[in-house]
């Protein structure tokens, strides 16, 4: 069985670590605690990031998964607001990417083809007709190496994946790092670094689906949600992008000002029928560099706030679609049509193919660098009246 102290041998992206935050880390021992071992003899770990707030983030080597987040409400209770699986057998055989760091390229890659340079590439096809996050074993589906050295222990924990060159078809071998770092303003932060060999394209994101409420048991349905975007980007019936960009100005995609994503989830919308609801692309309002305020979602029983910032162009806002009630989860709960949201920080869908799109590719002697902030929030009682 694998060491979860073990590191690959992987160039050390310095960036990342260098804006994962101080390393006065709360005195906690990182106890590594065994989730569980793959069908081919890999042990999984679970780590867990504490902060003085009583949050807890809980991680697993197996897709760098975000196994459960426990966040107080309005009465300081605690509960877990995202969907996953309490065993390794389910994210074994899982297909809705729970928690999981997806890629090497996040979102879909119209027919599984695209073009960088002179050559062009072909990649599975597990989404009709089209690629999604990574293919068939993606980042989502690989036991990540834990670096003990440059973790923290309570705090930061950095993880560790080389993918090959030829891997699902992509080219260049790839060496990702992602840290996963719990603050004591309750945030979760994300840095993602990575470096190839030879010219290839990357998109990472995280997957997590989150229900404020109750993780899970009801629907999303009654959630406040603001995005940060004047534009999406419109998709055909197998939710690849057109090219456009189009104003969400007098659309169901409208979420400039908080609305409940319930209010016009099944409006007659040709863009809403493609995807069974929502599962688009927005353009990020952008004003300067660094950290942008993506979007905002707010819980109104639970008083929950969840706040999005990131460096990356676009988020993809996913309603849970595909949810229907026969995945069973943690805890017992049959996770139902629309009980957990994603929003995935990204470059826009496809984007190999859509020269307009800021881009993806990624060559030798330069580093792939982003960053996603999750901030939590209760919110007052003053606020809460004012309802």
């Amino acid at each position: 069985m694998d060491s979860p102290g073990r590191s690959l041998p992987v160039v050390v992206l310095l960036l990342v670590l260098s804006c994962a935050g101080p390393r006065d880390a709360v005195n906690l021992q990182m106890e590594p605690e065994l989730f569980g071992i793959t069908p081919d003899g890999d042990s999984v770990f679970a780590y867990t990031l504490r902060n003085s707030s009583g949050i807890e983030a809980r991680i697993i080597t197996f897709g760098a998964v975000l196994q459960s987040l426990t966040v107080p409400d309005w009465w300081n209770a605690r509960s877990d607001i995202v969907l996953g699986y309490e065993t390794l057998d389910g994210y074994l055989d899982d297909r809705a990417y729970f928690g999981a760091i997806v890629g090497r390229y996040a979102n879909r890659i119209a027919r599984g083809k695209f073009t960088l340079g002179a050559k062009s590439f072909t990649l599975a096809t597990n989404n009709g007709p089209n690629h999604l996050h990574g293919g068939l074993r993606g980042f989502d589906k690989v036991v990540w190496t834990v670096d003990e050295d440059a973790s923290v222990a309570g705090r930061l924990l950095v993880l560790d994946y080389v993918s090959l060159n030829g891997e699902e078809g992509y080219p260049g071998t790839l060496t990702v790092r992602v840290v996963y770092t719990l603050t004591e303003d309750n945030s979760l932060r994300i840095d993602y670094g990575a470096q190839t060999d030879a010219p290839t394209i990357v998109n990472l994101s995280h997957h997590s689906y989150f229900n404020l409420a109750d993780g899970g048991r009801g629907t999303i349905l009654g959630h406040e949600l603001m995005i940060n975007a004047e534009e999406f980007t419109p998709v055909d019936a197998t939710l690849i992008p057109t090219g456009e960009l189009r104003s969400v100005d007098g659309t169901a995609l409208d979420f400039r000002r908080p609305r409940r994503i319930g209010e016009c989830i099944d409006d007659d919308d040709q863009q809403l029928h493609h995807a069974g609801g929502y599962d688009h692309n927005w353009v990020l309002r952008r004003p300067g560099g660094g950290l942008t305020l993506a979007a905002r979602l707010r819980e109104r029983a639970s008083g929950r706030i969840m706040e999005v910032h990131t460096t990356e162009p676009g988020l993809q806002f996913y309603s849970g679609n595909f949810l229907d009630g026969t995945i069973t989860g943690k805890r017992g709960i049959a996770y139902v049509h629309r009980s957990g949201l994603c929003l995935e920080t990204q470059h826009f869908p496809d984007t190999p193919n859509h020269r307009e799109f800021p881009s993806t590719e990624l060559y030798p002697g330069t580093t792939y660098s982003s960053t996603t902030v999750y901030r939590f929030l209760v919110e007052t009682e003053e606020a809460r009246r004012s309802d």
